[in-house]
């Protein structure tokens, strides 16, 4: 696969899941919003989040990866397995998102360049 590492640094935040989408969350390059019945999950650039409030449950310092291959066929199987298990491997934690189009998946940050070698050795690419 080949691969792009997204320019910003992200933030996972856990609100409550009667809560109204934020408005810092409601636009953007990059956002995911998902509501379950249990929570309200949203992964944002950290630079979109406001100073002025603080979060109860907030992990940081992820980067993103993106499986850069343009639109991926619903019927194609293995691709997250194929990061994710190399990565496993090497015990490096994901959080992954899937969309319509293609699949990404965040990283710790300190983690990134581990992320990156373990990825090239299991023949994956890196685009700028």
């Amino acid at each position: 696969m080949n691969l792009k590492i997204l320019d910003a640094a992200f933030s996972v935040i856990k609100l409550p899941p009667t809560d109204p989408i934020p408005s810092w969350a409601a636009s953007g390059r990059f956002v995911s919003i998902t509501r379950t019945d249990e929570e309200l999950s949203i992964v944002v650039p950290s630079e979109r989040l406001p100073d002025s409030e603080e979060f109860a449950n907030i992990e940081s310092e992820f980067r993103c990866i993106k499986i850069d291959e343009g639109v991926l066929d619903f019927s194609l199987t293995g691709i997250l397995a194929s990061l994710a298990g190399p990565l496993a491997e090497a015990g490096i934690s994901i959080f992954a998102i899937a969309t319509y189009n293609t699949d990404y998946i965040l990283i710790k940050s300190h983690a990134l360049e581990q992320a990156k070698a373990v990825l090239e050795k299991a023949g994956h690419t890196f685009s700028r």
